[in-house]
Order: C-alpha cells, then sequence, then structure tokens
C-alpha cells in the first residue's frame, strides 16, 4: 500500500471507529537506563558536549531502542505510531552543538517508524500509519525570557520556520503519513510551523494532511502563551487540519473540559492524548492505565473525540486500555458550523450576522493620533502601550495599529510595539488589526501575532499578481483581510464600480486563493458628502448601496469602513458633524456594514436628532433632493457655534404642543420633570382610573427607556433622570389610586434590595434599583448596613420574588457567605443576587453559592440587572439561567481547586530575605514639624475643586474612559457632558450654600521597623515607650530574581540602625451635613440628584486626601517644601511618598483602621465614625497612613501561605481562625486542609 492509499484508507477509517495513537517515547526511553556512552554510539564518542538526554539522536546511535518501543505499541494496539522527532529542530539541538543534525535526526527517525508500521502491518494485516511530528522547540516566539525586558524575543519566526522547514522535508521524505505540529504551548510557533510545512508542501510537490495538538498548561484553561481553547483554535484553522487536539500538561481528568470545547468549535476531527495524571513529588506518573481508560472511555462515550492515545508517563498498557475503552464508542461527529469570521488574541472574537457593530480601536495609529505618533517617535512605548489599554477598556474589539510616518522606520516600530502589548494581557486579548499601506511592514507585523488578525489592507490597484502573492502570503499567516475596492483604474466611487471590484476580488480570494469567504472584509470607499461637486453627492449613497449589494451578492463577506471622511466638508461644526455620522451608520449598519472606525466626539443617537436636521442630513447622505447640499448648508449656519449640544431653547419646546400622551413619553425618554405634574394631571383627568396613567402613557414612556438602554442608546445617568420624572409622575397619582381602593398596579416583580452589616456604601446599588424601576420592577430598598434577619424579613413580609445584596468592601463578602447560608437554614428557595466593587463571579461560586441550594446569581453591574431579573421572573427562562450559571459556577469551583498559580512560592522566611535592599547608612529622615494630631475643620470646599480626580465619578455611573476625552467619546460624550454639567452645577450649589463640611485629622509619630513586618510607633521622640504597634504583611509571590518581596514595614528604618523615622496618619470626610440634602432629594423622588451628591461628596473625600497629602509633603513633614505639581501629576502620584490605607492591597487586613482610628482619635475630633466591619461613616471618607521614603511604592501583598498568616495573628493577637476570616481573599491555601502550607 502507497503513502496515498495509506492515507486515503486512514481518513476513512476515521469515519468508522476512534483511532489509537501511541503513547510516550521519553517515558519508555528512560526504562531502558540508558548511559552516556549509548547515547553517544561510535559516531559521536568523541562530541565536545555530554548527549545523554538527547532522546532523539537515538534513532542514529541506538535504532533498535526505538525499534522496540514503536514495536511495543503497535502490539498494544495503537494504530498510529509517532516518529522520534520531538526535540529534533534546530534549537533545541543547538543545547547539544547539533544544529546541523536536523534533517538526518528527522529523516533517520521517519525511516525507522515507516519500517516498523510496515512490518506490523505485513505481520497483522491492518493498516498502520506513521505520523511525522514536529515539536514545540525550546524557545516561545510570543513570550520574553527577559521580564525586565518584554519586547525581547529569543527566537524569530523566520528562525523557526527555517528549522521547522528542513524538518518537514525530511520527514516526508522519511515517509511519514501525516504531520503532526504537537505539544503547542505558544501559538506562534505553531503558526510559524504551519507557515514552514506550506513551504515545505511547495518544495516537495507533495501534500500531507496536518494534525495540530495544543498545550492547556493548568487550571486557567490557557496556553503558556495565554490563549484559551477558543482562540487557539480561531488561530491555527487555516492549517486545514485534519484534526486538532490537546495533549501534555494535564492529566485526562483535568484536560476534559478544554476537549469539550474544542468539540464544539471544532468543524474538523478531534484528539486527545493526555499524561497519564500529573506528576508526583519525584516526577513520575501514577495513574494507571485502567484509571486513565475509565476517564478517556467517557470522553469516546460523550461523542467528543476521533483519535486518543497517551503522552507524558503512559506506556503500551495504557494504550491497550484505552484501545479496549473506546473500543465500542462511535467516533465524534464532525459538525457542521457556521461560516463566521473567527478572529483571536488571547481570547476569541467571533463576528456572525446578528452580531452588534463591530469597534475598531483607531488611536493606535501613527497617521491618525498625533499623540500616538509623539509617542512612538520619543520612544515612549510604555505610554503607547497605555493607548491601546484604554481603548480595550473604552470596548475596542479589535485594536488597529499603523506605524506609517515617514520620519519612521516603520517596521522596526511595529515590530516593537507588537512585541510589547504581547506582553499585556489586558490589550492582547483582543485580535490586532495590523494596518499598512507597505507590505514589508504587514508582513514583518504578521509574525509578532500569535492570534488571528486582521491586515489593513490589501488591494487589486497594482494589479492581479501581486494581489494574489500577497492574498496568498495573508492566507499562509493565518489572517482576514481588509480588501479595498481599488483597482487598476482607480479607486472606486460608483456602486456599480464597488461591486464590480468587490465581486473581482471576492472570487479570486476564494476560488484562487483558497479564503474563507468570511475572512474577507470589504472596504468599499466612504467619501465626503456635501462638497458642493456635483458628482459627490452620490458618495453617501453609493457606499450604502455597495454594502447591501455586497452582503446580498458576496456570501459571508464582511463590510467596513472609515465613517469620519463622510462628513468632512463640515469640519468645525460638530453638531452637522454628529448628525452626518449618525445618520450614515443608521443606514449603513441596516444595510450590512459589520465595522468601522469613528472619530471621537463625532456621534450623535439617530433617533435624538431634531427632526429637521435628521431630514436634512438624510437628503445629503441618500442624495434624495437636487438641493440636499445648499439646504444642510443653510440649516447648519443655526448650529454652527453649538457643541453637540442640542438645538435652541425654542426648538425644545416645540414638544409642548404635542398630545398629552406623547409628551408625557418624551419628558421620560429626555429626563424632563418640569412639567410632569401638570401633564400627569392632564392625562389623569383624561383617564378612566388613574391607574390607567401609569399603565399606559407612563409605562409606554419607560418601555423605551429600558429600550433604548438596552441597545446602549442611552446611558444610567439619562436612566435615572427618567425614573425621577416617573417617579413623580406616580407621587402625584398615588392619592388618586388610594382613594379608589382598588386600585393595584401591576409589575414585573418585587425585588428587595440591600447594603449588607457593616458597610455603607450604596451608590451602585442606588443605580441598580433605579434601572430596575425603569423596567417595571418594584424595588425595596432596605439602605445600608442591614443585618442578614432584617433583609429576609423584609423578603418575607413584602413577599419578593428577588433578594440583592450589596457590599464594597472585604469584610462584606463574609457577611454575604452568612446570609446565604441563613436562607438555606430557614428553608428559603428565592435567587440571590450578588453585586459591588469586591465581589466577583469566583467569590460567588466559591464561597457564596455552596452554602445555599436557591440560585446564587453575580451581576457585574446595573446594565445587566436588567436581564437578569427579567428571565428569573419569566419561567421560560429562569431555569434555562439558572442551570446555565449553576454549570458555570460550577467550572469555576473546579478551575480554583485546581489553580495554583496565585499560590505563594516563598516561605516567609524565603521572603524576608528577599526584601527591598534600602541603604540606610546614608539616608536621614525627615522630621515633621508636629509631633501627634491636629485637626483641620470647614476645610473650604472651593480649594478642593481644583483637586478633584473626575474619572471615577464617571465610573459610578458605569462610563469608562479618561477625562476629560470621555466628554467628548462618540458614544457617551453627549451623556457625559451632560451629566458633567449637572454635576457641576449641583458643584456651585455644595459650595456656595455650604451644603458638606470637609474635615481633617493629620497626625505624625515616632516610628522604626521591628520584627521585619512591624512597625513600632512611640509615645515620643526618647523613643523609651512603645505606643503601638502596627502589624502589616510581605509579599510571597515568588518574582523573578532582583525583584524584592514587599512590604509596608519596608520603608521606616528599622530599629536596629539607629535612625530616628517617623510615621504619619489621616482620616478625613467630606460628607458632614450631607443626609438633610438626601433626604430632600428622596422627598422630592430625585433618585438622580441624590445619586450626584453622593458621588460628588465622594470626589471631594478623595480631592481632600489629595490636598492634605500635599500639604504634609510641602509643609507638615516639609521633605518637598518647593514641591509643585498639576492635578494630573497628583493623580497620577508623581510625588515622593505613599498614603497606603487598610483593607487596600499594600496592607488589605481593615483592623489595623481600629489602631489608627485610636491614634487619631478620629471619631471624636472630626465625627468619623467605624462600623463594626471597620466601614467609614459618613461614607465620603478616607483614611490611611503616610510614609516618606523616596523607595516607598505601592504594591499589592497578594496570596500569602500559612506559616505568615500564623506570624500575623501572633503579632496581633488573634487567633488563626479570625486572621484567617479578615485576611480570606489574601489566604493562599484552603484553610479547610489541614496540610496547607
Amino acid at each position: 500500500m502507497d503513502r496515498n492509499e495509506r492515507i486515503e484508507k486512514l481518513l476513512s477509517t476515521l469515519d468508522e471507529r476512534i483511532l489509537i495513537l501511541d503513547g510516550a517515547m521519553g517515558t519508555m526511553i528512560q526504562s531502558f537506563k540508558l548511559s552516556e556512552e549509548d547515547y553517544r554510539g561510535e559516531r559521536f564518542a568523541d562530541w565536545e558536549r555530554d548527549l545523554k538526554g538527547n532522546n532523539d539522536l537515538l534513532s542514529i546511535t541506538r535504532p533498535t531502542v526505538i525499534q522496540d518501543i514503536h514495536r511495543q505499541f503497535l502490539e498494544a494496539g495503537a494504530d498510529i505510531i509517532e516518529t522520534n522527532t520531538f526535540n529534533s529542530n534546530a534549537p533545541s539541538m543547538a543545547d547539544y552543538g547539533m544544529e546541523s543534525l536536523v534533517a538526518e535526526l528527522n529523516l533517520a527517525a521517519a525511516r525507522l517508524a515507516r519500517e516498523c508500521a510496515d512490518a506490523h502491518a505485513g505481520r497483522s494485516g491492518s493498516t498502520c500509519y506513521v505520523a511525522g511530528v514536529l515539536g514545540p522547540t525550546n524557545r516561545t516566539a510570543s513570550i520574553s525570557p527577559d521580564v525586565n525586558d518584554p519586547g525581547f524575543r529569543n527566537i524569530s519566526f523566520d528562525a523557526l520556520v527555517e528549522t521547522y522547514e528542513v524538518a518537514t522535508l525530511a520527514l516526508i521524505e522519511g515517509g511519514v503519513d501525516f504531520l503532526m505540529i504537537e505539544t503547542i504551548f505558544d501559538t506562534l510557533n505553531a503558526k510559524a510551523a504551519i507557515f514552514a510545512v506550506k513551504k515545505a508542501f511547495d518544495r516537495a510537490g507533495i501534500t500531507l494532511p496536518v494534525m495540530i495538538s495544543g498545550t492547556i498548561t493548568d487550571a486557567s484553561g490557557r496556553t503558556l502563551s495565554g490563549q484559551t481553547a477558543e482562540a487557539f483554535w480561531n488561530s491555527v484553522r487555516h492549517a486545514d487540519p485534519f484534526m486538532i487536539g490537546l495533549n501534555c500538561a494535564l492529566g485526562a481528568k483535568d484536560l476534559r473540559p478544554y476537549i469539550a470545547e474544542l468539540s464544539r468549535i471544532a468543524a474538523t476531527r478531534v484528539s486527545a492524548h493526555p499524561n497519564a495524571g500529573l506528576p508526583n513529588e519525584f516526577g513520575e506518573y501514577d495513574e494507571t492505565p485502567d484509571d486513565m481508560a475509565d476517564v478517556v472511555g467517557e470522553f469516546a462515550a460523550s461523542g467528543l473525540v476521533n483519535l486518543v492515545g497517551g503522552c507524558c508517563g503512559t506506556r503500551p498498557e495504557h494504550i491497550a486500555a484505552l484501545k479496549k475503552a473506546v473500543s465500542k464508542s462511535p467516533p465524534r461527529t464532525v459538525p457542521e458550523l457556521p461560516l463566521h469570521c473567527r478572529l483571536a488574541g488571547l481570547e476569541p472574537l467571533n463576528i456572525a450576522p446578528d452580531d452588534l457593530f463591530v469597534n475598531v480601536g483607531e488611536r493606535c495609529n501613527v497617521t491618525g493620533s498625533a499623540r500616538f505618533r509623539r509617542l512612538i517617535e520619543a520612544d515612549d512605548y510604555t505610554e503607547a502601550v497605555a493607548v491601546a489599554r484604554q481603548q480595550v477598556e473604552d470596548g475596542a474589539q479589535i485594536i488597529d495599529v499603523n506605524m506609517d510616518e515617514g520620519m519612521l522606520d516603520s517596521e522596526h516600530a511595529m515590530v516593537k510595539f507588537l512585541h510589547l502589548i504581547a506582553s499585556e494581557p489586558d490589550v492582547s486579548k483582543v485580535p490586532i488589526m495590523i494596518d499598512s499601506s507597505k507590505w514589508t511592514v504587514i508582513e514583518a507585523g504578521l509574525k509578532c501575532v500569535q492570534g488571528k488578525s486582521v491586515v489593513n489592507s490589501i488591494s487589486l490597484k497594482e494589479g492581479e499578481e501581486s494581489f494574489v502573492a500577497q492574498a496568498r502570503l495573508v492566507r499562509a499567516y493565518g489572517a482576514a483581510v481588509v480588501v479595498m475596492a481599488f483597482d487598476e483604474q482607480g479607486q472606486a466611487d460608483t456602486v456599480e464600480r464597488k461591486i464590480a471590484i468587490c465581486k473581482r476580488s471576492y472570487d479570486i480570494l476564494t476560488e484562487q486563493v483558497g479564503f474563507e469567504p468570511s475572512d474577507i472584509i470589504f472596504d468599499p470607499n466612504i467619501f465626503a458628502v456635501a462638497t458642493g461637486i456635483e458628482e459627490h453627492a452620490e458618495y453617501g449613497i453609493a457606499f450604502i448601496e455597495a454594502t447591501r449589494g455586497i452582503k446580498e451578492s458576496l456570501p459571508h463577506s464582511l463590510v467596513s469602513g472609515g465613517v469620519s471622511n463622510v462628513s468632512f466638508s463640515f469640519r468645525g461644526n460638530n453638531v452637522v458633524r454628529e448628525a452626518i455620522h449618525s445618520v450614515f451608520l443608521y443606514h449603513a449598519i441596516r444595510a450590512g456594514m459589520d465595522m468601522g472606525i469613528v472619530n471621537a466626539g463625532q456621534l450623535a443617537i439617530y433617533a435624538d436628532l431634531p427632526t429637521d436636521l435628521r431630514d436634512a442630513v438624510e437628503d445629503v447622505v441618500l442624495n434624495r433632493r437636487a438641493d440636499s447640499t445648499e439646504r444642510l448648508l443653510e440649516l447648519a449656519e443655526k448650529y454652527k457655534d453649538q457643541a453637540g449640544s442640542g438645538p435652541a431653547r425654542k426648538q425644545d419646546l416645540e414638544w409642548r404642543q404635542w398630545p398629552v400622551e406623547k409628551r408625557l413619553s418624551h419628558a421620560l425618554v429626555k429626563g424632563i420633570d418640569e412639567f410632569v405634574v401638570a401633564d400627569t394631571e392632564e392625562a389623569r383627568l383624561n383617564a378612566t382610573r388613574p391607574l390607567d396613567v401609569i399603565e399606559g402613557p407612563l409605562m409606554d414612556g419607560m418601555n423605551v427607556v429600558g429600550d433604548l438602554f438596552g441597545d446602549g442608546k442611552m446611558f444610567l445617568p439619562q436612566v435615572v433622570k427618567s425614573a425621577r420624572v416617573m417617579k413623580k409622575a406616580v407621587a402625584h397619582l398615588i392619592p388618586f389610586i388610594e382613594e379608589e381602593k382598588d386600585g393595584a398596579r401591576s409589575s414585573n416583580g418585587k425585588i428587595v434590595l440591600a447594603t449588607v452589616k457593616g458597610d455603607v456604601h450604596d451608590i451602585g446599588k442606588n443605580i441598580v434599583g433605579v434601572v430596575l424601576q425603569c423596567n417595571n420592577f418594584e424595588v425595596v430598598d432596605l439602605g445600608v448596613m442591614v443585618s442578614c434577619d432584617k433583609i429576609l424579613e423584609a423578603a418575607r413580609r413584602e413577599n419578593a420574588q428577588i433578594i440583592g445584596l450589596s457590599g464594597l468592601i472585604t469584610p462584606s463578602l463574609d457577611e454575604m457567605v452568612n446570609v446565604a447560608s441563613e436562607m438555606q437554614r430557614l428553608k428559603f428557595d428565592l435567587p440571590l443576587l450578588i453585586g459591588g466593587a469586591t465581589t466577583s463571579p469566583a467569590h460567588t461560586a466559591v464561597k457564596i453559592e455552596p452554602n445555599y441550594q436557591g440560585p446564587v446569581i453575580y451581576v457585574k453591574d446595573a446594565s445587566r440587572s436588567v436581564g437578569i431579573a427579567q428571565a428569573l421572573t419569566e419561567q421560560a427562562s429562569r431555569s434555562v439561567l439558572i442551570e446555565k450559571t449553576r454549570a458555570e459556577n460550577a467550572r469555576r469551583r473546579e478551575r480554583h481547586a485546581g489553580n495554583k498559580r496565585l499560590a505563594p512560592q516563598l516561605s516567609l522566611t524565603a521572603a524576608r530575605r528577599r526584601r527591598p535592599d534600602i541603604n540606610w547608612s546614608g539616608y536621614r529622615p525627615p522630621v515633621p514639624t508636629f509631633l501627634g494630631t491636629r485637626v483641620f475643620a470647614d476645610i473650604d470646599l472651593a480649594v478642593l475643586r481644583d483637586y478633584i480626580d473626575w474619572m471615577p465619578f464617571f465610573n459610578a455611573w458605569e462610563f469608562h474612559g479618561k477625562f476629560p476625552a470621555i466628554l467628548s467619546d462618540d458614544v457617551v460624550g453627549e451623556a457625559t457632558s451632560a451629566l458633567f454639567a449637572d454635576a457641576n452645577r449641583m458643584l456651585d450649589s455644595i459650595i456656595d450654600e455650604r451644603w458638606l463640611q470637609a474635615r481633617a485629622v493629620v497626625g505624625f509619630w515616632p516610628a522604626n521597623s521591628d520584627d521585619a513586618e512591624d512597625i513600632l510607633l512611640f509615645a515620643d521622640d526618647k523613643r523609651d515607650t512603645e505606643q503601638l504597634r502596627l502589624c502589616h504583611l510581605r509579599q510571597q509571590r515568588a518574582k523573578s530574581e532582583g525583584l524584592a518581596q514587599h512590604c509596608l514595614a519596608d520603608y521606616v528604618a528599622p530599629l536596629a540602625s539607629g535612625l530616628k523615622d517617623y510615621v504619619g496618619g489621616f482620616a478625613l470626610t467630606a460628607g458632614i451635613g450631607i443626609e438633610p440634602h438626601i433626604e430632600r432629594f428622596e422627598a422630592e423622588h430625585d433618585d438622580y440628584s441624590s445619586i450626584v451628591l453622593k458621588a460628588l461628596a465622594d470626589r471631594l473625600a478623595e480631592a481632600l486626601a489629595e490636598y492634605m497629602h500635599e500639604r504634609v509633603r510641602r509643609e507638615f513633614w516639609a521633605y518637598a517644601p518647593d514641591e509643585s505639581k498639576t492635578n494630573a501629576e497628583l493623580i497620577a502620584e508623581d510625588y515622593r511618598g505613599i498614603r497606603p490605607a487598610p483593607g487596600y492591597p499594600a496592607c488589605p487586613e481593615h483592623t489595623e483602621k481600629a489602631k489608627l482610628w485610636k491614634l487619631l482619635d478620629a471619631e471624636a475630633s472630626i465625627g468619623l465614625q467605624l462600623t463594626d466591619s471597620y466601614a467609614m461613616y459618613p461614607t465620603a471618607a478616607v483614611s490611611g497612613f503616610y510614609f516618606s521614603h523616596p523607595e516607598s511604592r505601592y504594591f499589592a501583598v497578594g496570596k500569602i501561605g500559612r506559616d505568615q498568616l500564623e506570624s500575623y495573628a501572633e503579632r496581633k493577637g488573634l487567633s488563626v481562625v479570625e486572621a484567617e476570616r479578615w485576611l480570606s481573599p489574601n489566604l493562599g491555601y484552603d484553610p479547610n486542609e489541614k496540610s496547607a502550607a
């Protein structure tokens, strides 16, 4: 049987039964206990380096050993044996000085395997196959080996391609039946192997099937280079493998969820060859053949696999057991999956026809962003990476990177930047769009990206030959491609030309190059409209109609474009530009546009555009009138000096002429409460019953609000304003409803919300409550610091359908566990919703759900609360959501149980040895200008205004970005600008009318560090009487050589040094006097103003903390008397010294706050209280310690070991159990396991 016949037989047999791969070559070689001489043989007897351990060399020096291993696996039932070539590549062989032997090693190993397979086939009458193995090498192209230089690589894509091509050609010559690119821990290495294999096929004139097998390294479910299983598949599927699978690193049981994931997403066959469990402390594998077979047999019975085998630790006995275990199960049926664009960074991005518009981040473009260009020109790549990170945080699903600037080395800049963002998971989780007009720059970028990227762009402008050549390479590198509507005659400007060029490109790409149509993204050219040139009048509608034609005639392809071009002729008139973008996108998206770029500050909500402006713009964009440009130019004068804030007041009041029902709906959507009582009364007089007004026009309006919010067309501040209008209308109607006695308003359900005992934070909870009310849920808000018994009593009394718990501080997490336990004890079955800043899906799954058999669901933010609540109150969707959530929580618990990545890796003793090496011999600690405490009463709020960091204010309303850029954001700019204006109006009242008082107490005490992690405070500068001991924690997570394990005590001079050092402390509030104003707003049903006031008080407190710290540095401790910083520099903490707070990452244990209160006498001096859980009240408050040393810095303690926990408990005088409770989030071990250490 020749090779082609064997391949045909292999593929047909895979449709009939599950095939068996062999086991661990390395494990078997170890059993022969070979010596150095065995490895050397005669030929390499005098080799200058040790060769023992070079297993691949045995194919030359001890071929009988390798033949014996192949024979044993074949006799055990393996259908396929693997060549002994795992390390037969130049990087791996470089360890032995044998790079020149790569071809010979692969050829010899392939011939040995072929001979063994054919001999066994002759004896048994069965067909045996040989897999030519291409191992991962000992280098990684995606990760720097130097933690101090994340842009460095010790192997290039080209070097990998070179050695893989040599190996592939030798394996083909040696007679393998297919190639197996295996044990992939870095997908970029695998992409180099795929590229090399295709080159080798072209050179040899032979194409063989390709199998790909990756490695999930731990319970995180990711490869070593950070990809999820689906992202990995998306990144390698261009190889068109006949088999995709996973092997190594994990045993079968741990590998199962990821095999199941591949089975779900891969439109090809799936393989699994796991290890024989996990290695024991001696590096050996203990899982028995029967145990392994039981697990893998379930893979087969569940229809997950087409091929199984073994990796590390598996012997012929394992293979025989696997063969028996899967023999009665049919192979997995390869699914037919829809043809979608499937991109990847570290995580997948699949774009289906019904998905929302895809945002491409456009600020990492030197031609489009002056700031980014300046950063690259200045070689400030750290800030350039921050630009990319911010875009992802702001919602970009793809990052476009362009380095086309005449004064730049564009290739170097592209490579350096892509290497750096590859080391930033928060950035590299999304796909990259490699954008350049220079092919060399594009190709350099493609060699840096492990995920499936997008090339932007290629076209037919230089003819078909160049187009095809570039397209073949794009496909070989595994990328999707943007194709411009551009041919040899130039850019297409008519519908017919756009479609014709795209059709021509589509046919070439799909028929000649082999592109999947879903990997083709057309850009049919967006040009400026309303230029006054007659030929340009069709440009807008031409793109829209071309998009429609492309989507209809070129199936599965996508459409993109640069939207800002369309409004170029109205530069300087933001309102009109916003309207043009909004109208253009409205029609283009409906015609099929899938993705695009819109400049910041140039987008408005289509439905909110003034009718005259929208009509005029549509006339232009859709070219509906010959005089449309002139009419829009005339109308544009009306908006010329406006900044997107809407038309004149006269225009605003036109709605007052509408019917009352429509007026009420408009007032709700716009959040206008000025006329609502009068309009509600008019509607009541027209209605049969007052309840009809609520269930009619008011709920109609709130349904519009809910729909707009759900579609992302309204934002939280606008929704809360709408709720204010609704509450005022309902309040007016309540007396009339009560008069009727039988009035009963219907709702979607009743929800009890509470901030748990010990916690006083409620801004986020209040926003959730308002959003739920806007969607016709009845909310019973119990407020803050609510005990468990009150929450559960209220739930029963109110006959609630759902309970929602909120908390901000870490002790609240324990209280939530307590509530869940009590709900279980009292036999509740209501859904329990969990939310708040310190909560997380992991904590909910691991700590809360196991204590309660009812549904426990984590709610990330207000925008998700409505969908979850609606699903829970509708029977059809309730069971689906609960089942899905329970499955997700179970998976999180499994991952948590197996996730050792965050566990401490150093003992406390070892961590202490690696404390920061601070030179105290030449240091003179600064002396404060006073010792003890000083109180500052009624600090001027007008001064604090200049110290406000505004971005957290917007974060409270679930806006994300940077201030002030967020005010001109293309999507949320209108909403954030309105919110900012409201906030500043209220801030004027707060200051002018003295609504709030700001107070602070500051103190300094003689101090020295002692006992490694403690700081002693003395009663006076004689230092003979200890006043207090501050207990801190040290990092135990192992770091690279040379990096210190930090503790706050490190920044205070040791007692043994003889130096007189000091520590400061502070507590402050800007919330004195807030309650009467909150009560006034609540009485007026004005949740919006109430939330704004609380958020402003928080901002003023943080501003006060910044202001007082500045005064400490300049006046009170006076170690930086000449400091002069801008507010931006203060926000960036660009100064000497730190002010860490108990409960935060550097000192995460809250009870230390009690010592601070004792030192400052904070409650008596400024009226600032501590709750039982150490939350501060009033809520708008900040407290912490001052450190002055120049090397002091913020850090996160992270996970600690049992040894440090016991040391900390002893020093603090706490029991171990109590210390574990307060430090629960920081425990690097399971306190329930006796041997945890």
